[in-house]
């Protein structure tokens, strides 16, 4: 790696209780990496959320920090859990029997990119799995906790923001004859992770920018909003996927002619979500 596994992006004054992440947005490949992958390096690209962290990249102005990883996704996944190893890509590992994702590939050490394809000819020893554990997702997984707990000792609160980008034709997929595809879909593991009323008002935000929104279908959120949101401790967690045709390329993986205006639209939303998180805000949500 070139550089750390995680940048942090924080505000001259933090003056909201929000956080804003992007887990997959990592474009730091090692060469070591790519020179062992049998995929091109376009098509090992295919599962980033690429360009999420520029999307979002008005938090630090709004008061909110943004924590955006550098390390790519297919390289180690930071929104799974350490023990999400997946025998078919990592030696001497067990076999879990019933976790979805690491049956479809996509386990803390991903065995696939997008529509399935192998990212590597064999198995990683599970030293190197272990390793790469140590050196980029406990780091990262740290720093998130920690900006967690600084929100809620200043703000008696907490709001993640877990930012995500969807393929456009997994969405088509799902639906059905004559139905139109959300561009947004908020994932708060169907109440777990965030309050009802927090997830009301962040849906209203999105529906009043002329989104179409859809709650926890197909994506209710994966382990980042599984461990940190506590709503009973005033600790909340929402997964926001948004589709990647609005604003990119997904074929050749580069910015389209409308990325410009859709990021000045949604520094809007960035601003509206960390206003949740303002002190007269906050005080009336952590009461709920």
């Amino acid at each position: 790696m070139t550089q750390a596994p995680f940048r942090i992006e924080r505000p001259t004054r933090a003056t909201t209780a929000t956080i804003f992440a992007s887990p997959h947005s990592g474009r730091d490949y090692p060469p070591s990496f790519l020179r062992r992958v049998i995929l091109d390096e376009l098509s090992v690209r295919s599962s980033e959320d690429a360009f999420m962290d520029e999307l979002v990249s008005a938090a630090p102005s709004c008061g909110a920090t943004l924590i955006a990883a550098n390390v790519p996704r297919a390289y180690i996944d930071l929104n799974r859990g350490p023990d999400e190893l997946d025998p078919g890509v990592v030696q001497n590992v067990r076999g879990s029997g019933n976790n979805p994702r690491i049956g479809s590939g996509l386990g803390v050490i991903p065995r696939v990119v997008s529509n399935g394809r192998a990212i590597y000819s064999g198995k990683i020893e599970l030293a190197e799995a272990k390793a790469r554990i140590a050196d980029f997702w406990q780091p990262y997984h740290a720093a998130l906790a920690a900006e967690i707990e600084s929100a809620k000792r200043a703000h008696g609160i907490a709001i993640l923001f877990d930012m995500h980008s969807m393929p456009h034709e997994a969405i088509d997929a799902g639906l059905r004859a004559g139905g139109r595809p959300p561009q947004v879909v908020l994932g708060n593991r169907f109440g777990a992770a965030c309050g009802g009323d927090i997830m009301q008002r962040i849906e209203a935000i999105f529906r009043k920018e002329g989104f179409r929104v859809a709650l926890n279908v197909p994506f209710a959120g994966a382990y980042v909003t599984q461990q940190y949101g506590r709503p009973a401790r005033n600790q909340h967690a929402v997964q926001i996927e948004i589709d990647r045709s609005l604003y990119m390329d997904e074929a050749r993986i580069e910015k389209g002619p409308e990325f410009d205006a859709f990021r000045e639209r949604m520094s809007g939303i960035v601003r509206k979500l960390a206003d949740l998180g303002r002190p007269a805000q906050s005080v009336s949500l952590a009461a709920e």
